[in-house]
């Protein structure tokens, strides 16, 4: 029997040794794009007004990534405290959980160790800070922002969260064009441009470096705003580290309470198409 035994534990043992040996071959076949991970690994950002902001607001949010490849589901939490009257601020945000379904295709191409979760995924922690530079009703207000995203996220062997950090800074311009007396009804213009940063897992190359960029339109009417942008970053590479999206955002408030509604169409290196409901409680 003690015969039997240790040659039982022996091929567990041997049986673990190669799953471990298959999991980290996997891993270093990863390719540190946005086209190559799924749509959570690199968060592109978003294209804010130009004004830092005043209120404290608290957000939980669910979307849905489509692409042909995979099919994901996360819960997004976000908490933004305005600092000194609201001429800086601080934020913290990411996803909680994630959910997805690969295709083997897409499985292969991304060489995903599996293509669902048997665990639960974590994403990434993103601390932001903001500050107002400039506001001027005439000219324009210019508000800079630096980001920090952890390594905090999951499943980096299914090619979800890069389990590296990523940076970027960027200013953020705008100005509005119109607006009626009472102020409210309004027209927007603003514009983003800022230094994008990912480490990676290629020894010759060990980060990205890439141009953050971004232009949009918002109007609002009374307790309604809509926002549409165009924003993307441009990796040197050139190896799936050029994604761009289309984004619109619908928000209606009633008493300090906001239903925000999106979506995003993504281009080039970003293969997904996003719907989102999102509800944001505002102090």
């Amino acid at each position: 029997m003690n015969l039997f035994y240790k040659l039982l534990i022996l091929f567990a043992l041997s049986s673990f040794w190669g799953h471990a040996q298959d999991f980290w071959e996997q891993v270093e076949l990863l390719q540190y794009t946005p086209r190559y991970f799924g749509p959570n690994a690199f968060l592109l950002p978003e294209l804010r007004n130009g004004q830092t902001g005043t209120r404290w607001e608290a957000e939980l949010r669910g979307e849905y990534h489509y692409y042909t490849g995979d099919q994901t589901k996360d819960l997004y939490a976000r908490l933004f405290v305005p600092i000194a009257n609201g001429r800086a601020g601080l934020e913290l945000s990411g996803v909680i959980i994630e959910d997805y379904r690969l295709s083997q295709e897409t499985q292969e191409e991304r060489h995903a160790f599996d293509n669902h979760p048997f665990v639960t995924c974590l994403g990434d922690l993103i601390i932001s800070s903001f500050y107002q530079i400039l506001q001027n009703e005439q000219w324009c207000d210019i508000m800079a922002s630096v980001n920090l995203k952890t390594a905090s996220g999951g499943r980096l062997c299914d090619a979800r969260f890069t389990d590296a950090v990523t940076y970027w800074f960027d200013l953020t311009a705008g100005r509005t064009v119109c607006q009626s007396a009472d102020h409210s009804v309004s027209l927007r213009l603003q514009g983003m441009a800022g230094f994008y940063c990912w480490m990676t897992n290629d020894l010759a190359h060990r980060q990205n470096d890439a141009f953050l960029y971004g232009v949009g339109i918002s109007g609002t009417c009374r307790s309604l705003s809509l926002n549409v942008d165009y924003a993307g970053f441009q990796g040197y590479e050139n190896n799936g580290d050029r994604p761009q999206a289309i984004r619109t955002k619908l928000n209606i408030e009633y008493r300090k309470n906001i239903l925000s509604l999106r979506y995003r169409h993504g281009l080039k290196d970003n293969l997904y198409d996003t719907y989102s409901v999102a509800y944001i409680r505002c102090f």
